[in-house]
């Protein structure tokens, strides 16, 4: 494994794996938001500015094969051209007899995109022949897509084996590896972790792993009402995973014997209808009237999550605390992601992670006020887990 702060990248063909699986207009194809290609900016201009060319490997969307056009990575060669301020030019395929003399022809300072690998089965597949032939594209490999680095597939994984002396991680991704484990393995306290989300089920491996090493565990969104119930409280309507009831009893039980002070919301914003519209009144959150669900915390658990992060050096978000995405239910997330924004002006280092946690502090606007906001979306919450992820050994060996 290399290092790419001194990898001495002059006259090399540098094959580098992104992740510009970004949100385009379904209708006119245009890319919707460029920051997963900004996010790999600065690894792809290093590479340049040190005399090196540039061959960009991605998957876009989940295409069935070749025939579905929408797929093609030439609908975001442009805005990539933008960002980089360098003229990217396309390959129709992947593995093709043409995108490979392309490569070869590539001069320092040039950059070229491959087309869509997914529209091989082999990749998903982690075909090694397929791999092969991707790794002739470039002298050396950069693996810069946390966003699929838990994915053994032939271009995050796979490909890294043809490259046995000249292999190493972009910027991006020794961004989030860094962040993640400052939060995981750092000695500084306190360290609080916001868990929210829909289901309990879904962050069970995370809430098990965070309570070896946190000390105040905040739990909002659906999963809390779980909690709740698995407590005695009346909930309602609110959403619950009967299935979980024990569970939640036993984090609880953990969370004493471990010093973890995990708090549940006490009070909720409560609507008789899913809807920004329904009627909405704030009560106790062991006592919701059947009929009525909470979609949000209260005001004093929104005071109360305020008061832990400000006295946190080191905090971990994900998952909103409410249904942000709606504006009677978005105060707790917001007093949340201020109070972050707070402390990180203090001193305290923050990671934002998770794909709902992302899109609330982008949506205030934030994202520019905590210390990391993480990319890798499933990639982030198996590291967090702390599986290994293959795209991450495939580099280290």
């Amino acid at each position: 494994m290399q290092d790419i702060s001194t990898y001495n990248f002059k006259g090399k063909r540098v094959l580098i794996r992104v992740d510009f699986n970004v949100p385009m207009n379904k209708e006119t194809l245009e890319v919707t938001d460029n920051t997963r290609i900004r996010a790999a900016a600065p690894t792809i201009k290093h590479i340049l500015d040190n005399g090196g060319s540039v061959v960009i490997m991605s998957h876009l969307g989940r295409p069935k094969d070749a025939s579905e056009s929408r797929f093609s990575l030439e609908n975001i060669v442009e805005d990539t051209s933008k960002v980089l301020g360098v003229d990217v030019r396309f390959a129709g395929d992947c593995i093709g007899t043409d995108a490979l003399k392309m490569s070869a022809e590539l001069n320092p300072g040039e950059v070229m995109m491959l087309e869509n690998v997914r529209y091989y089965k082999q990749e998903t597949t982690g075909t090694e022949s397929f791999a092969e032939i991707l790794a002739k594209h470039g002298d050396t490999f950069v693996n810069d897509a946390f966003g699929t680095a838990h994915r053994a597939h032939a271009s995050t994984t796979v490909v890294a084996k043809f490259f046995p002396n000249d292999k190493m991680f972009g910027f991006l991704i020794e961004g989030e590896i860094r962040s993640v484990d400052k939060v995981l393995n750092s000695t500084e306290k306190p360290l609080t972790a916001i868990v929210g989300g829909a289901k309990v089920s879904s962050k069970i491996t995370i809430i098990e792993r965070l309570l070896d090493t946190v000390d105040n565990l905040i739990v909002g969104g659906g999963m809390a009402y779980t909690f709740v119930k698995a407590s005695g409280g009346k909930v309602g309507n609110s959403l619950v995973e009967d299935d979980y009831l024990d569970m939640a009893k036993r984090i609880m039980t953990d969370a004493k014997a471990k010093g973890v002070h995990l708090h549940i919301p006490t009070d909720t914003i409560i609507a008789d209808a899913f809807s920004n519209d329904a009627n909405i009144k704030e009560v106790d959150i062991t006592e919701i009237p059947d009929g009525w669900m909470g979609l949000d915390v209260g005001s004093q658990t929104a005071a109360e999550c305020a008061e832990i992060i400000s006295n946190s050096r080191l905090i971990l978000w994900n998952g909103p605390m409410g249904v942000f995405e709606m504006e009677n239910f978005q105060a707790g997330t917001v007093a949340v992601a201020n109070a972050i924004v707070a402390a990180t002006a203090k001193g305290a280092f923050s990671l934002i992670g998770g794909g709902d946690s992302v899109a609330a502090i982008n949506q205030f606007n934030l994202a520019d006020k905590v210390s990391y906001v993480s990319t890798g979306g499933g990639a982030m919450l198996e590291y967090l887990e702390g599986k290994e992820l293959p795209g991450i050994k495939a580099i280290r060996g």
